[in-house]
């Protein structure tokens, strides 16, 4: 079997650094399966992925059979399987999250229309720098040729956060935790669906009968963890988000447990009300090949609300982006 060929953007950042050996050594796509990975990096970024090229040659990971190192997109995207989109400005100090969009837009813009160009047709991306769901809207804009069910934006970490917070509270083991789902934006007005949510098997609110503290303290939280990483660490997360791109290949890849689903953002197909096209976090099963957004889920007035609120901050970041941009 050919190897699976992987384009990572921002390779030499903190993200990239975190998720690449973990790709090589099989952990991502199986133990099986050949790895041709392409680190894209800005030309000053350059010098830093040759780095981290030697330390993947200096591991001997069996399945890596070749890695590119390059600051040329059309080169680093050339026929690739998977174009894991990391790469983006960070957002600074006294900037508005509108020109954070603009800014990264462009780089989206042109990524898109090369992937669209160059890639396999049924190339897969996952767009993890940040704003990311508007991020993989732009990319998809720019695509003809691959279908916009294969652009994919990280909730994720997101699901990880609030799996562990109720973890905590409910004092058992992570794993116990089930059906996290996360509607809308990777943003402060994420929706992390405690009403889905399992312990053990039975509904969170009754293992946890406080109602109040899921609508306060939790979303709270988990809305704002990205932030409080930043101002613990000095830093974003980095190692965190590798970890959610790896388990969120590894959903996509495999077939969901029965009764069970998963978050990422999709494309909007109009589900729950959700305008058609919009970049949006979803609960979502896989049969290891395709995937779908799950249907029927009961949703609380509370959550409508809240659905509604991360919705409507998808629909102006999208105007701001086909104004300027797309």
């Amino acid at each position: 079997m050919d190897p699976v060929k992987i384009a990572v953007t921002g390779a030499a950042g903190q993200i990239g650094y975190a998720l690449l050996f973990r790709i090589a050594s099989g952990e991502v796509f199986g133990s099986e399966t050949s790895i041709d990975l392409r680190l894209i990096e800005i030309p000053q970024g350059v010098a830093a992925a040759r780095g981290v090229e030697m330390e993947l040659r200096d591991c001997a990971f069996p399945l890596l059979k070749n890695v590119l190192v390059t600051d040329d997109l059309r080169q680093g995207f050339e026929g690739v399987d998977w174009a894991l989109l990391v790469g983006s400005v960070p957002r600074k100090a006294g900037m508005e999250r509108g020109d954070l969009l603009k800014v990264n837009g462009k780089i989206f813009v042109t990524q898109g229309k090369i992937l669209d160009e160059v890639a396999q047709e049924n190339c897969k991306i996952l767009v993890v720098g940040n704003p990311c769901n508007t991020n993989a809207y732009i990319a998809k804009a720019m695509c003809r040729r691959i279908s916009e069910k294969n652009f994919f934006a990280l909730t994720m970490l997101d699901q990880n956060r609030a799996a562990a917070q109720i973890a905590l509270k409910a004092k058992v083991d992570v794993g116990q935790i089930s059906h996290m789902a996360i509607w809308g934006n990777h943003s402060a007005t994420q929706y992390p669906d405690f009403y889905q949510a399992r312990i053990q098997g039975r509904p969170a609110l009754e293992v946890i009968p406080e109602e109040q503290w899921f609508q306060t303290s939790f979303l709270e939280t988990v809305q704002k963890r990205g932030a409080a990483v930043i101002e613990a660490r000095g830093k974003s997360s980095a190692a965190s988000a590798a970890n959610a791109v790896v388990e969120t290949i590894r959903r996509l890849t495999r077939p969901t447990p029965p009764d069970d689903f998963f978050s990422v953002a999709v494309c909007s197909d109009g589900s729950y009300g959700v305008e058609p096209g919009i970049i949006f976090g979803f609960p979502v099963r896989s049969d290891g090949q395709h995937w779908e957004i799950v249907q029927g889920l009961e949703l609380t007035p509370f959550s409508r609300k809240r659905i509604e609120i991360t919705l409507q901050e998808l629909v102006k970041e999208k105007e701001v982006v086909e104004k300027e941009l797309v």
